[in-house]
């Protein structure tokens, strides 16, 4: 009955510890996997010809390491600037909050890491998190995508 006492408390012990790690790495065992689909979003009618293309990407959170590969086509001009984004809610524009390197053409794949705060990783799970890819011919943002599980 001791023997049988001591396995038992050994598991309880391995299965805290399992929960107290699962707790201080954000609530996850494993990683956490999002998709993006990048779209355009036309600032104003008079944006909406030099907007154009499309694009998707997955992403991974390990801890708070966010892993992100994608690729685009059928931009007007070349890709010039890529950033991670975060804004106060799903589908609203934010500022951003890390760049990332994207080919400097109409289409292309790219990867990128992130380590986020504690807080970014918080956004994320919440959907306001998003990547957007600007071009020559729409500066202001040509393809926009929300990390969404």
């Amino acid at each position: 009955m001791a023997a049988k006492l001591a396995i038992g408390s050994a598991c309880v012990r391995a299965l805290a510890a399992t929960a107290v790690f699962a707790w201080l790495s954000g609530g996850a065992l494993a990683a956490d996997a999002f998709k993006v689909r990048l779209t355009t979003v036309p600032i104003e009618a008079a944006t909406s010809a030099t907007t154009k293309g499309s694009g998707s990407a997955t992403a991974t959170l390990d801890g708070t390491k966010l892993t992100v590969a994608g690729s685009f086509a059928g931009l007007v001009g070349a890709a010039t600037v890529a950033a991670l984004h975060e804004g106060p809610a799903t589908g609203v524009r934010g500022p951003a909050v890390a760049d990332f390197t994207v080919p400097q053409a109409a289409s292309g794949s790219f990867n990128a890491e992130f380590v986020l705060t504690a807080a970014q990783v918080e956004s994320l799970r919440q959907g306001r998190l998003y990547l957007q890819i600007h071009s020559a011919a729409a500066p202001d943002g040509n393809l926009w995508g929300w990390l969404l599980r």
